[in-house]
């Protein structure tokens, strides 16, 4: 390997993190330019040093190498994981930091179109599909708990009618009564296509006297 392409193949590699991590910088996510920029950079400098030091025609060192940079960024991208209550965060940022230290490898191995053509399919991925995802009309789950005083309690039959004329469907309800504060509690789960739907569904439960509290909140990535 020549000198430059020591320094080549991490600069590359580092431009291309940081061009990614530029996008999920700008959408306010957690892992963001820097951290990119580290796992491209990183990915990129083990690759190129393990083809330095390995005897030639002996590709196992470089194998070894990408094993365990898989092996570390699967912790990595485990550790942006977080679930809320029902719902899960994160997983595409745990994919695209996936991705983008395979983008190291790559660069780092010294294939630089195929570098530069992922890390181009990646931002298209992750901002083009972004705009044609929230343009869809697909469905949106809720979470709902509806809290009523036990002496007001409202029935089932008209709970799943107050929701379907707010454009909602009911997949799964089950019951509780907390003895401490006296109200008995419905939780289930929601769909519906209408994005505006939960909101117009909070205004009408704010408006019923019957209700002592209520929580909708959505479940997605």
């Amino acid at each position: 390997m020549l000198e430059h392409e020591w320094w080549l193949r991490p600069v590359v590699a580092l431009l291309a993190g940081a061009l990614v991590g530029l996008e999920r910088s700008y959408h306010g996510r957690a892992a963001g330019l820097r951290t990119y920029a580290l796992v491209c950079l990183g990915s990129a400098l083990l690759v190129t040093l393990a083809e330095q030091l390995e005897p030639a025609g002996d590709p196992s060192g470089s194998t070894r190498v990408i094993q365990g940079i898989v092996t570390g960024i699967g912790f990595l991208g485990a550790g942006v994981i977080i679930k809320e209550g029902s719902s899960v965060r994160g997983l595409t940022t745990a994919a695209s930091i996936w991705v983008i230290s395979a983008v190291g490898v790559v660069i780092g191995a010294g294939y630089y179109l195929m570098g530069a053509v992922a890390t181009a399919l990646t931002l298209a991925l992750l901002s083009i599909l972004r705009t044609i995802e929230d343009r869809l009309h697909s469905q949106s789950f809720y979470h709902c708990h509806l809290s009523f005083r036990r002496d007001q309690v409202s029935e089932e039959d008209w709970l799943r009618k107050l929701v379907a004329e707010h454009g909602f469907s009911i997949t799964d309800l089950s019951y509780r009564l907390d003895r401490e504060t006296g109200c008995f509690e419905y939780r289930f789960v929601m769909w519906s296509v209408d994005r505006d739907a939960s909101g117009h569904l909070a205004r009408t439960l704010l408006a019923l006297p019957s209700i002592a509290d209520f929580r909708i909140s959505p479940s997605r990535d």
